[in-house]
This record gives structure tokens, sequence and C-alpha cells, in this order.
């Protein structure tokens, strides 16, 4: 452990320019840097990219639900991701064009807008670097801990609201879920669409349920999408029961209603297309029973594909 570099960052983490509302500090800075030092020590964060992940975003409201105990403040993520800017360690790249819009009080306008200009967060190179360390990475954690929420007691890795939404998704009715979805905020949203992106294809073994698709990396790389049936904005339903999973081709096709599934669960291809294209044909796959997953409990919903052959295939 660099004991010089890390006594410099603790003075650095000790005076975080933060908001104040009825003479209280805001705390969303310092639990995001918890959040962030969490991810690294998981290996969510192997570089010095940080992006605007579903499991940040899950991780940073669990922190806040942990260590956060005044209600003068909304555990509202895009804040500190924006903010931190003004401690000069913490820098942001936005997407080529496009700009941080903010409010006249010179905040980030909403974390869509976040998510929409902003490619990554990223550090300085020393912290960075200080981070990979163990001892090190200890250290900044937890004088962090004991600075600003007065515990030495590190948070474990419980079961959080990323596992809570996965376990919604995969278990409750959309009658539920929809009310679920009624109640959240756009934040839950993106951690819940994060989830269903995720669940999807782990259920279908990571196989495009028509083509029979399924590549293995030894990289966190998904080579098949979850794909809503209905689509989201339709139905405000994650559940697996309106997900198939499917290659990227296959995605664009279902979407755009070139292909569906009957009841029986075969693919039904659509007559209002030609194709020249042997290696990505979509044609001779009509007539074929798609892969379903093992628990007949994850199936596609009947009336889902149903309400796709109503409304978007092309006969």
């Amino acid at each position: 452990m660099n004991n010089v570099a890390v006594q410099t960052y603790l003075r650095i983490l000790s005076k975080l320019n933060r908001a104040s509302k009825n003479g209280i500090k805001a705390p969303h800075k310092p639990v995001l840097l918890l959040s962030v030092i969490q991810s690294i020590a998981c290996s969510e964060i192997i570089e010095n990219k940080i992006e605007v992940t579903p499991q940040l975003v899950a991780r940073f409201k669990d922190n806040w639900n942990w260590l956060v105990n005044d209600y003068f403040f909304k555990p509202t993520f895009a804040l500190p991701f924006y903010h931190l800017t003004s401690d000069k360690f913490w820098c942001l790249q936005t997407y080529t064009g496009k700009e941080i819009l903010l409010t006249s009080s010179l905040s980030i306008r909403s974390f869509s807008q976040l998510r929409e200009a902003v490619a990554y967060a990223f550090l300085d190179d020393n912290l960075f670097a200080l981070l990979q360390d163990v001892e090190s990475r200890n250290a900044l954690y937890l004088f962090i801990l004991e600075f600003y929420f007065k515990t030495s007691n590190p948070a474990e890795l419980q079961p959080g609201l990323f596992e809570e939404v996965t376990e919604q998704i995969l278990h409750e009715t959309s009658v539920v879920y929809q009310d679920l979805i009624e109640k959240a905020d756009e934040e839950e949203i993106f951690i819940r669409c994060g989830v269903f992106k995720r669940v999807v294809p782990q259920i279908y073994n990571y196989t495009c349920c028509i083509s029979g698709m399924h590549i293995i990396s030894g990289y966190d790389i998904q080579m098949v999408d979850a794909c809503h049936i209905v689509p989201f904005a339709v139905s405000h339903n994650d559940t697996v029961s309106n997900g198939i999973s499917l290659s990227p081709n296959m995605h664009r096709a279902f979407d755009r209603g070139l292909v569906s599934v009957n009841s029986d669960y075969k693919v039904i291809v659509s007559n209002s297309f030609t194709e020249h294209s042997a290696d990505a044909s979509i044609k001779p796959y009509a007539g074929k029973s798609i892969v379903l997953p093992i628990q007949n409990t994850y199936y596609p919903s009947l009336e889902n594909l149903q309400w796709h052959r109503e409304n978007i295939f092309k006969n």
C-alpha cells in the first residue's frame, strides 16, 4: 500500500463539495463513491470507465438505504454522478455531439438526460490505481464510512434491490408487476429493464429460441437479446412470461412482425417479404418449435404471443 498516496486522497475525500439542506450536508457523493469502490472490488468495474449500469444504480440505492437515515434528501443517482465533477478527481466523458443540459440551478436535469449525454465517468488515474490495491481500497472505503456516516462496519454484500427485482421478474404475476412499475421512478425502471435483459437470456441458456444460436464467451459478452413480446411501452411488463431470448437479427424480425410464435410454440413466418441471403435466412425456421426454458413456469405467455400475432405480425 502506498501510504503517502492514500493519505493524499484521504484529505481530498474529506473535503467533498456537498450541497446543504436544512443545515444537513447531502450524502449523495459519499454514497456513490462507496458504491463505485464496491463495484471495483466485485470486478463489476474493471477499467477506468464508470458507466451508468443497472447494477451500479441498484448498489447506490442499497447503500443509501443502509446508511442514510434522514428524509431531507432523495436517493437520486444522477445528482452525484454529475456533481462529483466539482471535486476534480471525477470527470465525465460525453458522447460525441452531446452536451449535458442543466437546470436553472446548474443541476443535471434528469437521470434520462444523464444517460443520453454521458458515456461514462472516470477517476484521476492515481486514484483509480490505488483502488486496484486491496489494502489501499479498503483504507479509502473505511475512511468514507467513518468520516461521513460514523460507522466502521462495512456492509456485507447481501441480496439487495437488484436481486429483489430479479425475483419479481421471475415470479410475480404481470398484474402485480405492472403495479410495481406504476410506483417506480425512472431510475428504478432502468434497473428493472437491466434485470430483464440479464434474466431472460439466462433462463434460455443464452440461446436464441428460434435459431438455436448459442455462443459462450470467456468475456462478459452476451450474444442474444431479451425481447419483450408485448412492448414494454404498451405492457409495462418485464416478467419472464413477456420475454423471449433472440439473436439480434431475429429480435429485429420479431419486433417488425416478420416472425411470430403460435399457440403450439412453433415459429410462424410472414409472407410479406422475400430474402436472398442463405446465411441469415428466416423462412427456413417456419414450423420449427422454439427452444423453451427448462421450467415451464418461465414459458412465454400464450396470451402475450397472441397479442403479438394480432398486433405486430404481418401475415
